[in-house]
C-alpha cells in the first residue's frame, strides 16, 4: 500500500441502533479525486467522518498509511456551521493555520499575508473586516475554501461543497478543487450532481442499500446502478442517458 493511501476493510457503522452501511471495502490512492454519491440518508457524510475518526466503526478497519491529523483538510456542510458565532472573516481564515501558530495562537505577518492572499484567491478581499454572519451563502462558502487554503492538507475532504451555490461561485470553487488535485492532493467530495461527477471526478463511491460500489466513474455511474441507488428520482442524476 502506497504511503498516503486511505483504506477501508469490511467497514461498517451503526448509528442509534440502525446500520448506515456495512461491509465497505475500498481505498483512496494518494492524489486521487473521488466523489461520494448516493441518495439522502445513504451515509455519505458518515463515510467522511468515519475516515476522520469522528464516527466509530462497529466493524472493520480504516487504515491511514503515513497520514497524520494535520494532513487532513475538512470542509463540513455550511448549514451545519453556527454563523452566529462572533468571528470576523479574517479571523476565520486564520483559524485554518492553527498548526502554524505559536502556543498562544498569535498570527505573524507571514501568516496574515497568507490569509489576505487566500481571501483574494476566492474573491473576498473586500470582506476581510466583516463578521461572518453578514456574508451571503455564496460568500460564506468561499470563506470556507479560503480557510482550507491556509492548510497544508495532503487530503481534502468536502461535504456538499457546491450545494445551493450559483453557477459562477460553483465554477470558481470547482476550479480551486481541480487546482488542488493538480498539486497531487487527494480529493474526496460528497456530491449530488451526477453530471459534475462524470465531468470532473475520475472515481466514485456510490452508496446504496447499505453497501458501497467503488471504482472508475464511467464504469460505476450507469443507468442501472443509479436506478438502484435513487429509484425513479431521475432529477438527482442529471446528464445520464436512460
Amino acid at each position: 500500500m502506497k504511503q498516503g493511501t486511505i483504506r477501508l476493510d469490511d467497514a461498517g457503522v451503526v448509528l442509534n441502533g440502525t446500520p448506515v452501511w456495512q461491509h465497505v471495502t475500498g481505498g483512496f490512492n494518494p492524489g486521487s479525486m473521488t466523489a461520494i454519491a448516493g441518495a439522502n440518508g445513504a451515509g455519505k457524510s458518515t463515510l467522511l467522518r468515519a475516515i476522520l475518526g469522528e464516527v466509530p466503526l462497529t466493524t472493520g478497519t480504516v487504515t491511514l498509511d503515513g497520514l497524520r491529523p494535520q494532513d487532513f483538510g475538512y470542509l463540513p456542510q455550511a448549514r451545519k456551521i453556527d454563523r452566529a458565532f462572533p468571528i470576523s472573516v479574517t479571523d476565520m481564515v486564520l483559524s485554518g493555520a492553527w498548526h502554524h501558530m505559536g502556543a498562544f495562537g498569535q498570527a505573524g505577518c507571514t501568516i496574515r499575508q497568507r490569509a489576505a492572499d487566500a481571501l483574494a484567491r476566492v474573491k473576498l478581499s473586500g470582506q476581510a473586516g466583516r463578521m461572518i454572519d453578514a456574508l451571503s451563502a455564496g460568500q460564506f462558502q468561499r470563506l470556507l475554501f479560503a480557510r482550507l487554503l491556509m492548510t497544508d492538507a495532503r487530503v481534502i475532504m468536502l461535504d456538499e461543497p457546491f450545494t445551493a451555490l450559483d453557477a459562477p461561485t460553483t465554477q470558481d470553487l470547482l476550479g480551486l478543487v481541480c487546482e488542488w488535485h493538480g498539486q497531487g492532493r487527494t480529493i474526496i467530495a460528497v456530491l449530488h450532481d451526477m453530471h459534475q461527477i462524470r465531468r470532473c471526478f475520475p472515481h466514485v463511491v456510490l452508496l446504496s442499500d447499505r453497501r458501497a460500489v467503488w471504482g472508475e466513474t464511467a464504469r460505476i455511474l450507469t443507468p442501472a446502478t443509479l436506478q438502484q441507488a435513487y429509484g425513479g428520482l431521475q432529477a438527482h442524476w442529471p446528464g445520464m442517458d436512460t
